[in-house]
């Protein structure tokens, strides 16, 4: 078990190690198994995280020119759906070098703009690159001059797979060998900035022009049913700033963001994480938009005292200043955008509610008609 900790929330929370981790260690031992005859009770491991692992090694096994072990991820106290998974590798002698492949249970890429080119196994860079050291260092305690092929395979990872993003991102067949530090830190947003990277980057490989992007399943559903577009929209959950940025980075020239007023007032502030843990500010931004629309004291008040966005609506609406309130609105988004993107990149936006009696369109940019008929094509 690993003991290494972090802090969030003011909780210390225990971390874990990737698939990318126990791929290496199980590499280490098959390949000790093979060549000195005896498979290790525990393999240390250094992480590029610079935390020490020492990991214990089941499942020895040993035929005619072949070795293998296993090595069960722990993924701390992250609610990873690959904790407790076995990582097998599976090693043999070859003519030379060090050849790495997925087995069993890994899964293999089918498009572009992923970390592994098409064909290949979903075993990323830099758990490559620690496999592979592990299989050298062994070979050269051994003073073995030959090659080795190294399979890595999680039983059971097929069915994993599907309830991860790797069927979205085009990782066919089987879960990923996945981690840069090799270590798991719980509830990690950087692995769901990742993911959204990931996902725009396969995109923009595929020839996509323009980014349709959602923070959230309102989003998806009213892009699909309201507003009819084709493009496949990638979810961005609450960190659209990074979700714009990644967009950016990707490539993409052409940005458009659906969401939920809900969500999308938050950047009237100008936050870039919308979740309720970075802060609310909801009503404070619908309170100066409403101010510019030149609501008074007591609708100012009422709007501070509401718990959602849509009783704040329907009180800006009694007063009749729904309308240029979220003209206001729409404003204080676009500026946001802008802020966010190079003059290079046209971004877009709508917001909408689903609650009656103002359910639609709330406001959108005066380029965002144009964004959706180019993504419907």
């Amino acid at each position: 078990m690993l003991r290494y900790t972090i802090t969030r929330n003011g909780r210390a929370l225990r971390c874990g190690y990737t698939t990318g981790a126990c791929a290496a260690a199980a590499t280490a031992a098959a390949t000790e198994l093979l060549l000195g005859g005896e498979a290790p009770k525990s393999v240390a491991l250094d992480t590029p995280k610079g935390v020490r692992l020492e990991l214990d090694i089941l499942e020895p096994s040993a035929g005619e020119n072949r070795a293998a072990c296993a090595v069960r991820k722990d993924s701390g106290d992250d609610p990873d759906i690959t904790n407790g998974v076995l990582v097998f590798a599976s090693v043999r002698r070859i003519e030379s070098g060090v050849a790495i492949d997925g087995g069993d249970g890994v899964g293999r890429v089918t498009r572009e703009g992923l970390d592994q080119p098409v064909g290949a196994a979903a075993i990323n860079s830099v758990p490559r690159r620690m496999i592979r050291e592990q299989a050298e260092a062994a070979m050269a305690r051994h003073g073995y001059a030959g090659g080795l092929s190294v399979t890595i395979s999680i039983p059971g990872g097929e069915a994993l797979a599907q309830k991860t993003f790797n069927p979205r991102l085009g990782i066919e067949g089987g879960l990923s060998v996945i981690g840069t530090t090799g270590i798991v830190e719980p509830m990690s947003a950087a692995a769901l900035v990742d993911t959204i990277r990931l996902e725009l980057n396969v995109r923009r490989a595929e020839g996509a022009e323009a980014a349709l992007l959602c923070p959230g399943n309102y989003g998806e559903t009213f892009a699909r049913n309201a507003m009819h577009l084709g493009a496949r929209p990638v979810s961005v959950a609450n960190f659209i700033g990074d979700g714009v940025d990644a967009a950016v980075a990707a490539g993409f020239r052409e940005i458009l963001l659906v969401g939920h007023v809900g969500k999308l007032v938050k950047l009237g502030i100008g936050a870039r994480n919308t979740h309720s843990a970075q802060g609310d500010g909801r009503m404070e931004a619908l309170v100066a938009c409403a101010l510019e629309a030149g609501a008074e004291a007591p609708l100012l008040r009422e709007l501070l005292a509401c718990a959602t966005t849509d009783a704040a609506l329907d009180a800006l609406r009694g007063a009749g200043l729904l309308q240029p309130a979220m003209a206001a609105l729409g404003e204080r988004i676009r500026a946001t955008l802008e802020r966010w993107t190079p003059e290079s990149v046209e971004i877009g936006f709508v917001c909408f509610t689903n609650r009656p009696p103002h359910a639609g369109i709330l406001c959108r940019s005066d380029n965002a008609d144009a964004l959706a008929e180019r993504l419907r094509g």
